[in-house]
């Protein structure tokens, strides 16, 4: 099972911790996104002309535009309203962790209830992250958005949002069986998360998360909906198909750090670019997610 590789390898990462400095956490966890972090995101423009054709009302060309546009509106927002621009990072982000997490395991009568679960669960997760390292989500939130945020704040941030998915839990326990079954092992993983965000800095816990948790089940799901099944060969089809895109982004990075140079400022706007290229990707999976929930229904 992937969880089974899934916890594997993030103690397994962990480990390395204690062999690795900050810079080479850095760069490990650079690489690690901007290789199956960015692939996971790279298949939208062939995700959607798939979606399209089940949906005649869409037209792939305006598609593609509101993507692109979509795109823009996102660097525009982060270069004028940055403080603005990272909130609703944070709050879509949440909400997409949170579906990828939870979007096969339980199925709810109420669609409000499901994705309200979804979007407490992807929160808590990032708040964990933050209340683990403070100074270097300070520093990374001021260099976006010229904001200062304490860790007190987010400590309450914490409380609240910990009550609330307790509450929701709570509700979810009495009236799905499902949940029920797997409350407990759901439970052990976030402690293997709190162990995660602890024990490693903030870019490389993020990065463990991100990719191992989130972006490769994320593209085993994708395969699955574009070839029916995951295999090696429909994996190298997707690297395919995705490889221009991929690469653009990957030069774009590369680009942002060169021009900035300065390792601080890097930190801020790569997180920019990654919520860039999310905003369009979170609403192309929801699409796809809806399709094949409504093929099981």
């Amino acid at each position: 099972k992937i969880q089974n590789f899934t916890i594997v390898i993030s103690f397994f990462c962990i480990w390395l911790t204690g062999y690795f400095s900050q810079q080479i956490q850095l760069y490990s966890a650079f690489i690690l996104i901007i290789t199956f972090g960015i692939l996971h995101g790279s298949n939208d423009i062939v995700l959607l002309n798939k979606i399209k054709k089940n949906y005649d009302f869409y037209s792939i060309k305006r598609l593609l535009v509101s993507y692109l546009l979509l795109i823009l509106i996102t660097v525009l927002l982060f270069y004028f309203i940055p403080a603005l621009a990272l909130l609703v990072f944070v709050i879509i982000s949440s909400f997409h962790f949170g579906e990828q997490h939870w979007n096969k395991k339980i199925i709810l009568k109420s669609a409000l209830l499901k994705k309200s679960y979804e979007f407490l669960y992807g929160f808590f997760i990032l708040l964990l992250l933050f209340n683990f390292q403070p100074t270097e989500v300070k520093k990374v939130v001021f260099e976006i958005s010229k904001v200062t945020i304490s860790a007190e704040f987010l400590f309450l941030m914490l409380s609240i949002e910990s009550a609330l998915l307790l509450l929701l839990s709570f509700v979810l326990y009495k009236s799905n069986s499902n949940f029920k079954k797997i409350v407990l092992l759901e439970f052990f993983y976030i402690v293997v998360f709190a162990v995660i965000f602890k024990m490693t800095a903030l870019i490389w816990g993020f990065a463990i998360y991100f990719i191992f948790w989130h972006s490769i089940p994320s593209l085993i799901d994708q395969v699955q909906f574009l070839y029916g099944s995951w295999n090696l060969q429909n994996f190298k089809n997707y690297c395919k198909s995705a490889f221009w895109y991929w690469m653009i982004s990957i030069l774009g990075i590369v680009l942002l750090y060169i021009t900035l140079g300065e390792k601080d400022l890097f930190e801020g706007l790569f997180f920019s670019f990654l919520a860039a290229i999310t905003f369009p990707h979170v609403l192309v999976i929801i699409t796809m997610n809806s399709l094949k929930n409504s093929k099981k229904n």
